[in-house]
């Protein structure tokens, strides 16, 4: 009769082997993919760049990216995916789809450019003659690194017969124009498990962070022309209207909570100076981190307005431009983004690099100009806010959403900035772009693999936003504003 100790024993033996070895093949099996993946993006470096190198010297401005569009489309169609084109009843916004079923993950690329700006490629301040609008936050980057990240996909897909849909969605005029909401508003992401996306910056970062809540409005006054000298009495100054809301704008900023940001430009002031303006424009944002509370800043924003108007005898009207909720934050999602972040690495300068970004730290507030900085993975925090907005919060309401950063600028650079669009076109900006690239695609992969994660991001989503929460977005029921950067 056998020692059953023995047969114990020896069948511990055996099972720890064989675990050992399952072990062994699973990690095998993930380091082959993610090479697999990295090596996608790798062999395709040269026509990334080309792309985003295109969308940088066409610097197209919100919903007027015709051509940028249609070159991110034409990417992905050659990549086998299929395009719908025209979708919120916007001309430039897009999805690209690939692959059947569930889960189905999405990334988002932006390509829209801003006005008032130009600058070359070079270390230092110089337009581009005839050239009005630059990539100064690297949308051209934002586009085509998503792209790289969803084509990699889409091969790994493809390549290990997974089931599932990989989505590429084309979002124009971040700047201003939140194509992302009118995307939102017509249910386009209802159906999307998680949304992955990036932007450049100065660091490399996959933080679990949130920005502020944002509302815009034109405010128009119309009043009474007069002879500025001989008939003043007979005027009603719209341009008086316009300063007497700023004026008390400007005195509201003590009264609001500190976290808001109230900014203002006047659009139109008039056009002589011995003419009585009969028309006139503020063009204002308001922000703060809570939508509700924005609403009600926003309400006395309106009564500013209303009271100008009664003050100088004239009318007002306001057309809502666009509006933004604060990025809902993902811890599980944003874990899983910094640990392949850190995995990947960040920008490497090469002696020329190092010389280009030196010369541009000159032109900076801290000229201490670290290259390890370009390299280095921010370690990860939880609980960050920004001071910016995006229309990717209102996807952040809808979905489970996660993003990251990369050093696509020299350190110390400020987005909408001549810096920013000067390396932009370089290698620096080349590199940052890659490794968001490869971040994001190894993320996709991840959530591929392992539905435990996409149902951890979806319990924390419902626990942070509530399952009881409606979607109203903060533009209300307008149309897109397709002539806003007319």
């Amino acid at each position: 009769m056998p020692d059953n100790t023995s047969i114990v024993m020896t069948t511990t033996q055996h099972r720890g082997v064989t675990v050992a070895a399952l072990f062994l093949s699973l990690c095998s099996l993930i380091a082959n993919a993610n090479e697999s993946v990295l090596n996608s993006i790798e062999r395709r470096s040269d026509q990334l760049t080309d792309l985003s190198d295109l969308i940088w010297d066409l610097a197209e401005v919100g919903y007027q990216e015709t051509r940028s569009s249609a070159a991110l489309k034409s990417a992905l169609e050659a990549e086998g995916f299929t395009i719908e084109s025209g979708v919120a009843e916007i001309p430039t916004a897009f999805i690209a789809s690939y692959g059947s079923g569930e889960p189905v993950i999405a990334v988002m690329g932006e390509f829209d450019a801003l006005p008032g700006i130009s600058q070359a490629a070079l270390p230092y301040p110089k337009a581009v003659e005839g050239k009005h609008s630059a990539q100064a936050c690297g949308h051209h980057l934002f586009g085509t690194g998503s792209l790289g990240a969803a084509i990699a996909t889409r091969e790994w897909l493809e390549q290990t017969g997974t089931s599932g849909t990989i989505q590429f969605f084309g979002t124009p005029a971040e700047e201003g124009g939140s194509g992302k909401v009118y995307m939102v508003r017509a249910g386009l992401f209802d159906n999307v498990d998680t949304v992955i996306h990036w932007h450049p910056a100065s660091v490399n970062a996959a933080d679990s962070a949130s920005t502020l809540a944002n509302r815009s409005a034109k405010f128009t006054f119309s009043g009474v022309s007069s002879h500025a000298a001989s008939a003043p009495e007979r005027g009603r100054s719209a341009l008086d209207a316009v300063e007497s809301m700023n004026f008390m704008v400007n005195l509201l900023r003590e009264h609001v909570p500190a976290s808001t940001r109230l900014h203002y430009v006047i659009t139109d002031g008039g056009s002589a100076p011995n003419v009585v303006p009969n028309k006139a424009q503020s063009f204002y944002y308001v922000r703060h981190p809570d939508e509700s509370s924005l609403r009600a800043i926003w309400d006395r924003v309106v009564a500013t307005a209303e009271a100008a108007a009664l003050g100088t005898s004239t009318t007002m009207s306001y057309e809502v431009i666009h509006g933004n909720y604060s990025v809902l934050p993902n811890d599980t999602l944003a874990q899983v983004m910094h640990k392949n972040l850190s995995a990947v690495g960040g920008v490497h300068y090469t002696e020329t690099d190092l010389a280009f970004a030196k010369e541009i730290a000159k032109t900076l507030p801290d000229d201490a100009l670290l290259a390890e900085r370009a390299a280095q993975i921010k370690p990860y925090t939880s609980g960050v806010r920004g001071n910016g907005s995006t229309d990717v919060g209102d996807v952040s309401w809808t979905v489970p959403t996660v993003g990251m950063s990369a050093a696509t600028w020299v350190p110390g650079t400020g987005a909408h900035t001549w810096q920013a669009v000067a390396a932009g076109r370089t290698p620096i900006g080349h590199k940052g772009m890659i490794v968001a690239a490869k971040s994001m695609a190894l993320t996709a992969v991840d959530l591929f693999k392992n539905p435990a994660l996409l149902s951890a991001a979806k319990d924390e989503f419902y626990s942070r936003r509530g399952r009881d929460f409606e979607y109203e977005a903060l533009l209300g029921d307008r149309e897109p504003p397709l002539d806003y950067r007319r």
